[in-house]
């Protein structure tokens, strides 16, 4: 496999990590070892973010593509190019710093309102 499909799929991966923070409650509620990794994730999300930190898989991607070429400024495929923009939007440090704590609150709320419901 190939050092720039592998960073796309770290890509890809990330991608699907951001959307686990943001809506892992609404599965945590559900599943014990899910709210653990959910919860742990938030707190790492928060440790990074207090730190100014990059995420490990950012790194990872980082090394991957310099694996690939290092000469390349970017070498992602289309769909890859665009869940980039997602992935690293590029915003104040502060907003993403908010966008975190919100988070974390709007999932620990979601965990806190639906413990006592029925669907448990």
């Amino acid at each position: 496999m190939s050092y720039k499909l592998l960073a796309d799929l770290v890509v890809i991966l990330h991608f699907l990590w951001i959307l686990f923070l943001v809506f892992g409650a609404l599965w945590g509620t559900r599943r014990v070892t899910v709210r653990i990794l959910h919860l742990s994730a938030l707190v790492f999300a928060l440790i990074i973010q207090a730190f100014d930190w990059y995420c490990p898989l950012t790194h990872f991607e980082v090394w991957l593509r310099s694996m690939h070429d290092p000469d390349l400024v970017y070498s992602g495929s289309f769909i890859i190019r665009y869940i980039e923009k997602i992935v690293y939007v590029e915003v104040p440090r502060m907003v993403i710093i908010l966008c975190t704590v919100f988070i974390t609150g709007f999932n620990i709320w979601i965990y806190l309102h639906r413990r006592g419901s029925p669907h448990r």
